[in-house]
């Protein structure tokens, strides 16, 4: 089993990282704050305006760390790696792939299938758990709305179909996920479905940010196995997007992100005062919220889960490792077809 190593996540405001021997070093104002030996990174994160020195990115080039520049509210910027690694045949099985529609369109409706299964699971858990018969209502009317859209997925005829599905059900999530809020901050928390680039209220604001580090996480996954992390098969494919990162992270988005979003919302973790509502509308989390989130991010992901097709218990970290390599699978043949995680 692979070796979880750490991210690195860099928040504060003009920090200097650089080289020191064998470690990365953290200055702040010119005093250390943080030395780290490189052996224990997969990857450094760097959030707004951080300095990284020139020998430090040499030397994360070549050990083979990422080092990834987002902007402070974690939109991706560039990404600076060493030599493409990983078996070149797979790389090109995956570029013939994407141009079989069959293909496409079973792996599409597969992600879509596991996306809206593992949602609902959201949604049914609320409902269980919930004491109020309104929110119960609400919660379970929309679960039954997305089983009735994974069952749709199977009469699909092309992929815009698929797409059109997933459209529709991710409106039916996202207009009953506020009655998962504790109701007396529930009106700081609301949501008028999901916005982004900026986000328009406090809710979308912490999924933004979430969403951004579980990509981070399955774009480096598809990476370490050698797959080209901009051919996708759901995502279109465009300049700049790393389409198949998109497509893997479909799965993860309301088990990695949206419950964790909602248990730091009710466990007062996060509070309204952390989010700033800028003019415009734009929604951005304070530094201190970053590090929360970041932090309990971290720390959800060294928690283990029985994972459905293995049947062995696997940190949650270790998630998007594993479906990419099930997607590689896939891709030479050696599986029918991708099969998405579920939560049980």
């Amino acid at each position: 089993m692979r070796q979880i190593l750490n991210t690195l996540y860099i928040l504060t405001p003009n920090a200097y990282a650089h080289l020191e021997n064998d470690t990365l070093r953290i200055d702040v104002e010119r005093q250390k704050k943080l030395q780290v030996p490189l052996h224990h990174l997969g990857s450094v994160v760097c959030f707004g305006n951080i300095l990284v020195s020139p020998a430090l990115m040499h030397r994360c080039a070549d050990s083979g760390i990422s080092l990834v520049l987002v902007d402070a509210n974690g939109r991706f910027k560039a990404r600076l790696e060493g030599a493409v690694s990983g078996n070149v045949l797979l790389r090109q099985a995956q570029h013939r792939k994407a141009t079989d529609e069959n293909f496409v369109l079973t792996t599409a409706r597969a992600i879509i299938a596991g996306k809206l299964r593992n949602a609902r699971q959201v949604l049914l858990r609320g409902a269980r758990e919930s004491s109020d018969e309104t929110d119960q209502k609400i919660l379970s009317n929309a679960a039954e709305s997305l089983a009735f859209s994974i069952r749709n997925l199977l009469y699909s005829k092309d992929l815009d179909h698929v797409r059109g599905i997933e459209g529709d059900a991710a409106k039916t999530y996202f207009s009953a996920l506020p009655c998962l809020v504790r109701k007396d901050i529930r009106g700081f928390f609301t949501m008028d479905g999901r916005t982004r680039r900026p986000p328009r209220d406090r809710f979308n604001a912490m999924l933004s940010f979430i969403y951004s580090l579980v990509m981070n996480d399955c774009r480096s996954a598809l990476e370490s196995i050698g797959l080209d992390p901009q051919i996708g098969f759901l995502h279109a494919v465009r300049p700049g997007r790393a389409a198949l990162a998109l497509d893997l992270m479909e799965e993860f988005r309301s088990f990695m992100a949206d419950r964790l979003a909602l248990t730091l919302i009710n466990r007062g973790q996060i509070t309204a005062q952390d989010l700033l509502v800028r003019e415009g509308g734009a929604v951005h989390l304070e530094d201190k919220a970053r590090r929360t989130v970041v932090i309990a991010y971290q720390e959800r992901k060294q928690e283990e889960i029985t994972h459905p097709l293995l049947e062995t218990k696997v940190p949650i970290g270790l998630l998007p490792q594993l479906q990419a390599r099930f997607m590689a699978r896939v891709i030479r043949g050696e599986m029918d077809g991708y099969l998405p995680f579920l939560v049980r």
